[in-house]
């Protein structure tokens, strides 16, 4: 009994972790790119630092680097550059791992 306790208590956790970095990341990310065009320059290129961090919290480099980029082409007003990286970025966050759920487990 106890050990079906910790494994699950070990999946909630990890699933936890998962959207603190993940999901927020991706949706942040979202809210940028749909609201850019009422967003200051400044306001987009420290959001973008925030997201690469929680994608490097994440152990996910690629996307986190690709956010840092986005975040540095932003800052030397290159809108076009800036865009291409964001959408990398999201593309590659999207294929980040994602918590496995098992239906099976029962915790009484």
């Amino acid at each position: 009994m106890e050990i079906s306790r910790k494994k699950l208590r070990e999946e909630v956790l990890g699933r936890v972790k998962y959207v603190k970095t993940c999901v927020m990341a991706r949706e942040l990310c979202l809210l940028v790119r749909t609201n850019r065009a009422v967003l200051e320059p400044k306001d987009v290129q420290d959001i973008c630092k925030y997201i690469a961090g929680l994608c490097k919290e994440e152990g996910c480099s690629e996307p986190s680097g690709l956010c840092q980029k986005a975040a540095a082409a932003i800052g030397s007003k290159d809108e076009e550059k800036y865009l291409e990286l964001c959408a990398k970025s999201c593309v590659k966050c999207g294929e980040a791992k994602r918590p496995t759920q098992k239906k099976d487990a029962y915790v009484a």
